[in-house]
């Protein structure tokens, strides 16, 4: 049976379960791995601090998403499709490990940043 998101550990599950599929995924796996060169070490703490300070209002995050992305298309043109996708494979990492209140909002938050930040990119 899943439980609801409750905690940072749970944060962080889920947090590692999305990447490792977005590693190698073939829509836009190649935006973490070959634009944005992503630093795994360094990017997951603070998308643990992010998602945690989302759901648990904690004020642990501190960062510019919104630069980064743009910077991001800047090198390599993002689409809707690019984000819509992103939302779709967040929300089934999300559907895979839990159920509850807390893994409702974390996928309704989530495709409210990445809408907004869909916008703002690529306008």
């Amino acid at each position: 049976m899943k439980t609801d998101i409750r905690n940072r550990k749970d944060i962080e599950k889920l947090v590692n379960a999305f990447y490792e599929k977005i590693k190698t995924d073939e829509v836009i796996g190649y935006l973490f791995t070959d634009v944005a060169n992503v630093n795994w070490e360094l990017h997951l703490p603070k998308m643990y601090n992010f998602w945690e300070n989302i759901l648990f209002y904690t004020a642990n995050y501190e960062g510019n998403p919104m630069a980064k992305h743009k910077a991001l298309h800047e090198k390599s043109t993002m689409t809707k499709a690019h984000f819509q996708h992103w939302i779709d494979v967040f929300n089934k990492t999300v559907d895979a490990l839990y159920e509850g209140t807390k893994a409702e909002e974390i996928k309704n938050r989530a495709m409210n940043i990445a809408t907004a930040m869909m916008y703002k990119t690529l306008s």
